[in-house]
Order: C-alpha cells, then sequence, then structure tokens
C-alpha cells in the first residue's frame, strides 16, 4: 500500500510503515496523519509488530506550517482531536509499533514518536518542541504522552525556552530507550519488532493497552486489573504450550546480556 505520502513494507509479518516526504522532512500534514490513521486501523491480520520510520535524513520535522490555516476554537479544537484518533490506532491499535528515529524528531513528529511502544534512536537524533515560540501549543497528545517520558518540568523547559535534546542526552533522560550509530535505527528497529512478533499475541495487546492503563490507576484497581490480565493471558492456547514446553526443558532460559 503506497501513497505520495506513506509506504507500507511488509516483511512477512512485520510491517515497515515510512513516511516519504524527505523534501518537507516528513513534516505532517492532515492527509499524512490520515494516511497513518487509516494504515494501522487496517494492518493485514497476518502482521504482529510494526516500525514507523522516515525516509531521508529526518525521521519527522514536525506539523507542516506551510499548509496551518486559520482556524476559530470549534475548528481547531476538532483538528487536535483527529490528530488525537490517529495517534491513538498507533498507541493502542493491533499490534506494537517501533519508532526508528534519525534527525529531527520535532513537534508533532516527537508526538508522534511517543504513540509509538519503543523507540529506538541513532546518534543524528536530536528533540525539540518549538511550538511555544511560534505562539500554538501541542494538539496531538503531547501534552499526555511526552510528560510520561520525561516528566512535566522537562518538557515545559523545552517549549518555554526553545532547548533542543541531543541523541546522547535524549536517551539519557527517557525519549529513546535505545541509542545506537548512526544510520543504524532502522535496522535495530526491526530486529526488535522481530523480536517482539515472536511473543504471545494476548501478552503483546496486555503490554499495550493494560499496562499504561494499569499506571494511571489506584494501586488496588491497578492490583485488580492485573489480576483480571493474567488470567486471561495464562488461558490462553498458545501461553499453556509456552510454559508446558519451559517446564519440559525445551524453551530457553533467560541468560545474562
Amino acid at each position: 500500500m503506497t501513497n505520495t505520502d506513506l509506504c507500507i513494507d511488509l516483511q512477512g509479518d512485520i510491517a515497515i510503515v515510512r513516511l516519504t516526504r524527505p523534501a518537507k522532512r516528513n513534516a505532517l500534514n492532515d492527509g499524512l496523519i490520515l494516511a497513518l490513521r487509516d494504515a494501522f486501523q487496517n494492518l493485514p491480520a497476518t502482521v504482529r509488530a510494526a516500525v514507523i520510520d522516515g525516509e531521508g535524513p529526518h525521521f519527522c520535522a514536525g506539523l507542516d506550517l506551510s499548509e496551518l490555516s486559520e482556524r476559530d476554537a470549534g475548528a481547531g479544537l476538532r483538528h487536535s482531536r483527529m490528530w488525537h484518533d490517529a495517534l491513538e490506532s498507533i498507541q493502542h491499535g493491533p499490534v506494537p509499533v517501533v519508532a526508528a528515529l534519525h534527525g529531527a524528531v520535532v513537534g508533532g513528529g516527537l508526538e508522534l514518536a511517543s504513540a509509538c511502544h519503543i523507540r529506538v534512536a541513532d546518534a543524528s537524533t536530536f528533540y525539540a518542541l518549538p511550538e511555544g515560540s511560534r505562539g500554538i501549543f501541542v494538539g496531538g497528545g503531547g501534552s499526555v504522552r511526552i510528560p510520561r517520558l520525561i516528566g512535566v518540568a522537562r518538557m515545559t523547559d523545552m517549549m518555554m525556552t526553545g532547548r533542543v535534546y541531543n541523541a546522547e542526552d535524549g536517551e539519557r533522560v527517557g525519549f529513546a530507550q535505545y541509542l545506537v550509530s548512526e544510520g543504524a535505527a532502522l535496522d535495530k528497529a526491526v530486529e526488535l519488532a522481530q523480536r517482539i512478533a515472536t511473543n504471545a499475541p494476548l501478552t503483546n495487546y496486555a503490554l499495550m493497552h493494560a499496562l499504561p492503563r494499569i499506571a494511571d490507576q489506584p494501586a488496588d484497581h491497578g492490583y485488580f486489573t492485573e489480576a483480571l490480565m493474567a488470567g486471561i493471558a495464562q488461558d490462553a492456547p498458545e501461553a499453556k504450550a509456552r510454559v508446558k514446553a519451559f517446564l519440559e526443558g525445551k524453551a530457553a532460559k533467560v541468560a545474562k546480556g
């Protein structure tokens, strides 16, 4: 499936979803946001994990301001909610998603990255939230997702002062879980996606859908939700087969990394 803004490459049970606007540093316009939504809502049933990448030297430089039109408050609200719907299709969609970050991960690009479950950054990556200097505010879920990665104080600093984080500092504060050499992010992201795809699907689903919600619940509610999810997951036939294989010595034990 390909259009002018987005390309999906199916490699076995992995889908590589690539932003294809390199001349615009993969800036996000409405068409691309809607294409992302449609792509994740309509992934083939054979796909078990996905990677989001950006063509060219940048992952995504944010909102395409050249296409930003004046909106009244109601239209602005609806536009933001359209972004929420699209990125929700990634975060709480059918499969785990790994982001392959490089170059600019800025504004809406950082909002997109924060909707993914795992982020791999290469040494060229830099992060910024320039909305404060442009007189606007994040509208793609960034005010919810980004503080959960780096904290409210750091996000406030970025938006108030225009602070830019490089790849090393970004990994240190929590933007990415992996940091690799320049040009290696996609290969590492695909490697991780292939590993994730071997997990029991119901366990991956629990990690995507239950774990974030448990983190938002009071402790006693979280414990109960955890117990329900644990009971459901272990009842799956695939889980029973995996536990049996381990008990019979047919599955590998955890080894020191």
